[in-house]
């Protein structure tokens, strides 16, 4: 069964990477950041039918783009539709027989447990969409200095199999893209899900060029956790006070990798009514550890994608609220604060106190 209509023939080689001087660079000349440059990558084609009672909110990216949209945060002209992720795309990262399978419906059922969701077209057509997305928000970031997919965060897909909810790891793939387009060779990923980030620790295990940064639950799943550049784990129960002070001791390695960009795994599942969580982080906890991030990023002048990753509140309007927080975050500090980078000058920063203090 060919889903998608994405290409007429599943096989194709990988391409080969090879470095070359990127086109772009991400500090270079200047940069203004202004509000007309905001974009946030969305589609319905983010829905899949998993089933209405299954513990994956599904409904959560629909529904944080109209809260976002209804309050005035976004403007309609900010939300583009990106295009699905390429075959070509995607093999960067999957094996082919792992993406010809999926695609074919023939995944088995062994196979299907470990990924937790039911195949359907849908899902195959999500899947390659919430990977278009993060790939077009990183192009986007690399140029004007930031952007968002409202889906993304599939941190637990390896080359050869889906898991945890995750079938393609788009932030992999995206930063394989970006190479391979050479638009920078230099990434970090700061993955601040309540789970380990097994699939893209596996994924760039022997990648010098990709930092991988994960601030997890120690005993929370994935049970065997693979080993990211830096891992910092938490105790069951860590509160705001011990999230935010072990996210301060750690992130600063990541930006001594010298990333040209950074994605951000904003994951709402640290919050403490998250029912996969088994932390005590307060809605406002995750709002000082956005804040705080996004800063770092934007004071440092590197390119930024944030990425929805998990969450699975009790309430899920306290998971969408989360994740538009991440969103009026990015706002505060990216749009809130003018900015005017020349030849690495500095000329003038206004800074909006709404953004938070950490």
């Amino acid at each position: 069964m060919l889903v998608l209509g994405i290409q007429s023939s599943l096989v194709l080689s990988r391409p080969s990477i090879k470095f070359t001087e990127p086109k772009l660079s991400s500090v270079s000349l200047s940069r203004y950041y202004a509000s007309e440059q905001m974009r946030v990558f969305y589609t319905p084609r983010y829905y899949a039918e998993i089933g209405a009672q299954h513990i994956f909110p599904i409904r959560k990216f629909e529904l944080v783009r109209d809260r976002l949209l209804a309050e005035g945060t976004l403007q309609q002209e900010e939300l583009v539709e990106p295009d699905p992720a390429t075959l070509e795309n995607v093999h960067l990262v999957h094996t082919e027989d792992y993406v010809s399978r999926l695609c074919n419906g023939t995944l088995t059922a062994k196979e299907l447990r470990r990924l937790g969701l039911p195949w359907s077209e849908s899902l195959v057509r999500r899947s390659f969409y919430a990977v278009g997305g993060t790939i077009c928000a990183a192009r986007h970031a690399l140029e004007l200095g930031f952007s968002s997919n409202l889906a993304g965060g599939t941190h637990h897909a390896f080359a050869d199999r889906g898991e945890g909810f995750c079938v393609f790891n788009d932030v992999a793939i995206a930063i394989h893209a970006l190479r391979w387009e050479n638009l920078m060779r230099r990434a970090a990923v700061v993955d601040c899900d309540v789970h380990q980030g097994n699939g893209t620790a596996t994924i760039f295990a022997d990648d010098d060029h990709t930092f991988t940064f994960s601030i997890h639950g120690a005993n929370n799943y994935p049970l065997f956790k693979a080993k990211s550049t830096l891992d910092v784990e938490l105790a069951d129960g860590a509160s705001d006070e011990d999230y935010l002070r072990t996210l301060a001791e750690g992130l600063p390695a990541v930006f001594e990798h010298e990333p040209e960009i950074v994605f951000y795994l904003a994951g709402a599942d640290p919050y403490v009514r998250d029912k996969l969580g088994r932390l005590a982080v307060s809605m406002d906890g995750l709002r000082q550890r956005d804040a705080f991030v996004l800063r770092e990023c934007f004071e440092r002048e590197i390119p930024l994608v944030t990425v929805m990753s998990g969450g699975y509140g009790e309430d899920i309007n306290e998971t969408v609220e989360i994740h538009c927080n991440t969103i009026r975050m990015v706002k505060n500090i990216f749009e809130n604060q003018t900015v005017l980078i020349k030849c690495g000058e500095t000329l003038k920063t206004t800074c909006d106190d709404s953004c938070g203090s950490f």
